[in-house]
């Protein structure tokens, strides 16, 4: 109860910032220092991805958007651009439910031999239907979290190597969502996960951020092992007016969807604790924990705070795309990929 009264009245906590700060309240004490510094940010063509890339433009980031819809890409770039005339912004194609594709991306990426400090896990799809992605798993799934355990994993080296030249933590957001904690333990099983029998979307999306959490431990753990200077964690935004709201509304009465909805944040508060972790010095060497409202948070499920089980789904997901992705071609000519807008 604390806790909500404390988010509805926008309370700081003990970073000094709380559910109604916003994502450029929470980064404007440090935008000289970020001149130098690479993001790359899924899902940043709209919601609180593009309000991520905005905001740390903003401040200096040079930001690299791999997204699936081109043509809304570049209309964000611009807008950026209008707003912040320095800012580097690149944009790349992607589909995330996509091994290949995402694979590609990462080969395209390195291929620029730009540096890459800061990794931010965010596009999320809801699904209200059962959908395969090309490789034959379940499409929410795939999306939040495969295609992000592949992206985080091939541009792993590059941060560490990144974070050693520089001498400046690289950081990795994978962003969650509280209702992670609705996952039960009986239903959060690997196989079942790539192919649902009984498919429910709210369900799929609720395993699909839990994951993520997981997914944020154990590459802490990995990390933390080799001494490396990278972070991450796992972010929750708050329930933000998003496009995912929207395709939830079939299973919320419009009543309630009212009340619910002077409840939920602003784009520009979603995007504050992704923006928090990403860039402040408070959040310097904290990694595999939780956030809400730019504040280290608990997770309240017990399946997040089991120990074996991060490393048991890494393991897992590992095998699965051991299996899934054939050795590349020697030649990809990288020229169609790239978009210079």
């Amino acid at each position: 109860m604390k806790e909500t009264l404390r988010y509805l009245a926008g309370i700081a906590g003990p970073s000094g910032y709380g559910s109604k700060s916003t994502a450029e309240q929470v980064t404007e004490d440090h935008s000289s220092s970020h001149h130098h510094l690479t993001a790359i940010i899924t899902g940043g063509t709209s919601g609180i991805g593009a309000e991520t890339a905005r905001v740390l433009a903003k401040r200096g980031v040079r930001i690299v958007i791999p997204a699936r819809d081109l043509k809304r890409a570049a209309e964000v770039k611009e807008g950026i651009q209008r707003e912040s005339p320095e800012a580097e912004i690149i944009l790349f194609e992607i589909d995330l439910s996509s091994l290949t594709s995402v694979k590609r991306f990462c080969n395209d990426f390195l291929a620029l031999g730009l540096p890459l400090n800061i990794l931010i896990n965010n596009a999320g799809i809801f699904s209200k239907n059962l959908e395969f992605s090309e490789d034959k798993i379940e499409m929410t799934f795939a999306t939040n979290y495969l295609g992000h355990y592949l992206l985080t994993e091939t541009l792993l080296e590059k941060m560490v190597e990144t974070a050693a030249e520089t001498g400046i933590e690289g950081r990795i957001i994978n962003l969650s969502s509280v209702i992670h904690s609705w996952v039960k333990r009986d239903e959060f099983c690997f196989t079942r996960m790539l192919n649902p029998k009984n498919y429910n979307g709210t369900r799929a999306y609720a395993q699909s951020k839990l994951a993520s959490i997981l997914h944020a431990k154990e590459i802490s753990r990995q990390l933390k092992a080799r001494n490396a200077r990278v972070t991450i964690n796992a972010v929750h935004p708050g329930i933000v007016k998003t496009g995912i709201i929207r395709a939830h509304k079939g299973f919320i009465t419009d009543s309630l969807f009212f009340i619910a909805s002077k409840l939920l944040k602003s784009t520009s508060q979603g995007a504050s604790t992704t923006c928090y972790v990403a860039l402040s010095p408070k959040a310097e060497g904290v990694s595999g924990k939780y956030f809400a409202d730019c504040n280290e948070s608990k997770c309240s499920s017990a399946l997040a705070n089991d120990e074996k089980q991060p490393q048991k789904l890494w393991k897992q997901t590992r095998a699965l795309i051991n299996r899934r992705i054939l050795p590349p071609p020697q030649h990809v000519s990288h020229s169609h990929h790239h978009l210079k807008l």
